[in-house]
């Protein structure tokens, strides 16, 4: 019967698996196999050879939570400006880095958002505790702690800790004391369970990495009651001069949330560009 030797020399295999953040590596430490039979030298190596395609393939996030994990697709072809991330037909935009807080504090903004229609349809009272995720530099943070009062709690939830520092120095700049920074995760945004009236988020959820995980989180964190708002760029609209992605249509974020132990309430078209599309827990 033919006989074979192999040796395997030490190497390192690195897999990335993208943006599930996901790497694998594998070691073989130099060793000499002993002598096999072919036939059985070549079912040992055909199934290394499947353990090693398996590593190989990107398979959905498999770093995930497999309760979660389904929820989820990737496509190696996709969108410039999304992260090959799909959820419920979307796919996820990128990111707005901290370099881009100027953009935020533009002056043109509030002839072209109008925030105090914003603010007025909040219906926010004296002591409420709100939430404005992806704060940034608290454009509207701050507009939220006028509306609660000084007996009221805004909580700026942010991932980047370079956009807290600019927010919380703004905030001394300006006085306003009732504004409390949290460094939130892309799951979670770090608040306390059944603590919320209600949360804000600004053209923030279409760039939600694990929108799902972000709002089971905050749904959990709101009060019996409260509310949950997205302001975001009308995706039905053509003459909206904002990139597709980081456009939503009414009829996909209430998709998204029709998951949800959430009632949609309304959605108010009061802004120049931009739906109010609120729901209740």
């Amino acid at each position: 019967m033919c006989c074979k030797k192999f040796r395997a020399t030490s190497r390192y295999s690195v897999f990335d698996f993208g943006h599930c953040n996901l790497k694998r590596k594998m070691r073989i430490d130099d060793r000499a196999i002993e002598v096999i039979p072919s036939i059985e030298y070549a079912r040992r190596m055909k199934a290394i050879a499947s353990v090693l395609l398996l590593l190989a393939i990107p398979i959905s996030c498999l770093a995930q939570d497999t309760n979660t994990t389904s929820v989820y697709e990737y496509h190696k072809q996709h969108d410039r400006d999304g992260i090959g991330k799909f959820y419920q037909g979307r796919e996820i935009a990128q990111v707005m880095g901290h370099q881009g807080a100027d953009w935020l504090e533009r002056p043109e903004r509030e002839r072209e958002e109008q925030p105090e229609l914003v603010m007025k349809a909040l219906h926010l009272k004296p002591d409420d505790a709100a939430a404005d995720i992806g704060a940034g530099t608290g454009y509207y943070s701050r507009r939220l702690a006028k509306a609660v009062g000084t007996n009221g709690t805004v909580y700026a939830v942010e991932i980047q800790q370079e956009m807290l520092d600019i927010l919380t120095n703004k905030m001394a700049e300006i006085g306003i004391h009732n504004v409390k920074p949290v460094l939130g995760t892309i799951t979670d945004p770090k608040l306390a369970p059944n603590s919320i009236d209600l949360i804000l988020m600004v053209d923030v959820y279409h760039e939600f990495d694990h929108p799902h995980e972000m709002v089971e989180a905050m749904f959990h964190s709101l009060k019996p009651g409260g509310r949950m708002v997205f302001v975001e760029f009308r995706g039905e609209d053509p003459k909206v001069s904002i990139k597709p992605l980081h456009k939503m249509t009414e009829a996909q974020v209430r998709k998204e949330m029709s998951g949800f132990p959430l009632k949609w309430v309304e959605t108010s078209e009061v802004l120049p560009i931009q739906h109010i599309i609120i729901f209740q827990k």
